[in-house]
């Protein structure tokens, strides 16, 4: 399993072939059972399809492309201000809030992560081009080499989204149609197979996509923490749209709105800083 937790996963006869010498017996045991079989093709395949979606995503993506360069502090500081700000959150319900108040911020989590793919492919264009406007004009030519390579990435990844919108829309077009999907089996396998790769394309992606900025870090190593600006923001004003201010009174409030993002910009500044004076990272010409 170690090789499934890695950078690459092996294909399924190798896996099969060092599995066999490992196996436990428990597993032995299932598979062994006649009732059990039916599963085990089904595994295979699905494994297959998740190695080949998988292998494709972290091409586009790569998991680790978040930061061209890694600095232990600006890391640690990071986790720092995540914990104190769950911390604050967790405080401002118990001393102010509502039981509702409980249900709105679990339900402002799962809004912000459906949100930041979309938000992430219409503010990173934005955040680039102002960045490239910047740049001295020496560096502008790479730059635009990385912007398209970036760009193309991005497109992979609204592609799939799209197709599965068309897939799953043509399903309902056939339901609505009142047709059985084994009147036309031509037509719905295809899809099928293309709907299964589709979906672990998008879950082996959208994290490292996401982290990336869609790999906006090759373009300009300080992008990633610049979005990040724009982004929390973004939440701020989606979360007081949805759920209204944070419970308290009305300066504890506003303290609160302001001062979670403001302390992320306080962090991305600082990133930047470190970029430019241990990095020879430049914003400006």
């Amino acid at each position: 399993m170690g090789g499934l937790r890695g950078a690459e996963w092996p294909p399924l006869r190798d896996l099969l072939r060092s599995g066999r010498q490992r196996m436990h017996g428990c597993a032995w045991l299932f598979l062994l059972l006649p009732c059990t079989w039916f599963v085990v093709p089904g595994l295979m395949v699905a494994y297959v399809f998740a190695r080949s979606a998988r292998v494709r995503a972290h091409r586009l993506f790569p998991p680790r492309a978040h930061r061209l360069y890694h600095d232990p502090q600006v890391t640690r500081l990071q986790k720092a201000r995540a914990l104190s700000a769950a911390a604050m959150t967790l405080a401002l319900l118990v001393a102010y809030g509502k039981p509702e108040d409980f249900g709105e911020v679990e339900q402002q989590y799962v809004i912000r992560l459906m949100v930041t793919p979309p938000l992430l492919l219409l503010s990173a264009p934005l955040v680039i081009a102002v960045v490239y406007r910047w740049a001295p004009p020496h560096a502008r030519p790479y730059m635009g080499q990385r912007v398209r390579a970036a760009g193309k990435a991005a497109l992979w990844y609204v592609g799939a989204v799209t197709a599965i919108s068309l897939i799953i829309s043509i399903f309902a077009l056939l339901e609505w149609k009142g047709l059985a999907t084994d009147d036309v089996p031509w037509l719905v396998i295809p899809f099928m197979v293309s709907l299964f790769w589709l979906l672990f394309f998008l879950a082996f992606a959208t994290g490292p996509a996401v982290r990336s900025g869609f790999n906006s870090a090759e373009v300009h190593a300080a992008l990633p923490a610049l979005l990040t600006c724009v982004l929390v923001w973004e939440f701020a004003i989606i979360s007081l749209a949805a759920g209204g201010p944070p419970p308290g009174p009305p300066l504890v409030s506003v303290l609160a709105f302001v001062g979670g993002p403001a302390s992320v910009c306080a962090v991305a500044w600082w990133e930047v800083h470190r970029l430019q004076t241990r990095h020879g990272v430049r914003l400006r010409g």
